[in-house]
């Protein structure tokens, strides 16, 4: 193999290898942009994700809940156990959000410079 075949194969290999680090997640770094509504709470109350980040919201109780921005950006349907919402963050700043049906579940996210 000539030197230029080895440093195009290289050259390739390393652009796949850049490629697949980007197209995946880690597993934490997914978990933690998770909301979960159980026992009439959001958990966590309060979620600090970098701008462009998706956040979804999953329903563990057995009642249904809702997602309400204060802002006024979002607001889901009644979402019953097992359901999800999600809602993409793309403007840095602190977003409250209320579950109408129980106005006493009240969650913050926080949204970071990239």
């Amino acid at each position: 193999m000539g030197r230029a075949t080895l440093a195009a194969s290289l050259t390739f290999a390393l652009s796949c290898l850049t490629l697949g680090a980007r197209a995946v997640e880690p597993r934490d770094q997914a978990a933690s942009r998770t909301v979960e509504l159980a026992h009439f709470l959001f958990t966590p109350a309060s979620l600090s994700v970098p701008a462009g980040a998706r956040v979804r919201w999953l329903n563990r109780d057995g009642e249904p809940h809702t997602i309400v921005s204060s802002e006024g950006l979002f607001r889901s349907g009644a979402l019953d156990e097992g359901d999800s919402f999600e809602y993409t963050f793309s403007k840095p700043g602190s977003y409250r959000y209320v579950c109408s049906i129980h106005p006493q579940m009240v969650g913050t996210i926080v949204v970071t410079a990239p």
